[in-house]
């Protein structure tokens, strides 16, 4: 059969030519950009890590943040020195009790107080001979700043304390803080060894050591005696919260002993000093 078409002149049938072959199957663009990550941009997390290191801080906040740590670190040693050294600091439930009963009765004595202000007020106002109630209530205060001044003699209950102090390491500021807890503590005539207490009355030291201690000049010597009048229910736990006065003079190695009674006498008077300068007004 070849030699028949080779001598017809016959050419045979060309056969479809096959598409040219390639080496693999064609991927397509996100397959290309897969594969080459290095021609893509940065991913999320590498923004992010990229904005966040290394950081870059301005002047101003540089300065921010220093002086917040710096308010910081003086905030949190104050808050451990007041800690630290607060007289409650492990105090017992007891005196922790005891110490908001202090309070409370002191909340109560100001509010009889001001009632009997607010009585006196309206005394004043419904009484039909106001110029009489008016000079009984005048009395009545010059008798009551009689007993504060320490120009007449009182007597009521109260507290009587002693304190013995045989190295003599009882300062003239220890006197004076026990007379400032006894006035906080609602005392309204208070003595010291025959000396009236009043509200410009000054402790110091005495001329040489071991000389006692001098009350307005006048030397007063060891034992030193308290009569106080006042509420004892309130005078005496005064004195013995913790940290208070008999505290601290237990620790100087005093012994403080602290008596209620129901009837104090404060004899011990001052004279009625007359003004230098201040003139009545109402004139």
């Amino acid at each position: 059969m070849s030699d028949e078409h080779r001598s017809s002149g016959e050419l045979p049938p060309e056969k479809p030519s096959a598409a040219p072959r390639e080496d693999g199957p064609r991927e397509t663009d996100a397959g290309e950009r897969a594969r080459s990550p290095e021609k893509q941009g940065p991913t999320g997390r590498q923004r992010l890590a990229q904005a966040l290191w290394p950081p870059r801080v301005t002047r101003a906040q540089l300065v921010v943040a220093v002086l917040l740590f710096v308010l910081g670190l003086a905030l949190a040693i104050q808050v451990r020195s007041t800690s630290e050294n607060s007289a409650l600091r492990g105090a017992r439930h007891e005196d922790l009790v005891r110490i908001l009963d202090e309070l409370d009765d002191r909340t109560t004595r100001l509010e009889d107080e001001k009632q009997e202000l607010q009585s006196q007020r309206t005394e004043l106002e419904n009484s039909s001979d106001r110029a009489e109630e008016a000079r009984k209530q005048t009395a009545e205060k010059q008798r009551q700043l009689g007993v504060l001044a320490g120009t007449v003699a009182a007597q009521g209950p109260g507290i009587e304390m002693t304190i013995t102090d045989p190295r003599g390491t009882v300062e003239p500021d220890m006197l004076l803080d026990a007379v400032q807890e006894l006035r906080a503590a609602g005392a309204e005539a208070i003595e010291v060894n025959e000396v009236r207490v009043v509200a410009d009355t000054h402790f110091s030291p005495g001329s040489s050591s071991g000389d006692g201690v001098r009350v307005d000049g006048r030397r007063i010597s060891r034992p030193y005696s308290f009569k106080v009048i006042g509420k004892p229910q309130d005078l005496e736990p005064a004195l013995k919260i913790p940290g208070g006065v008999v505290q601290t003079l237990k620790e100087e190695q005093a012994t403080v002993s602290v008596t209620r009674a129901e009837k104090v006498k404060v004899g011990a008077l001052r004279s009625a000093k007359r003004p230098d300068y201040a003139r009545s007004s109402s004139q």
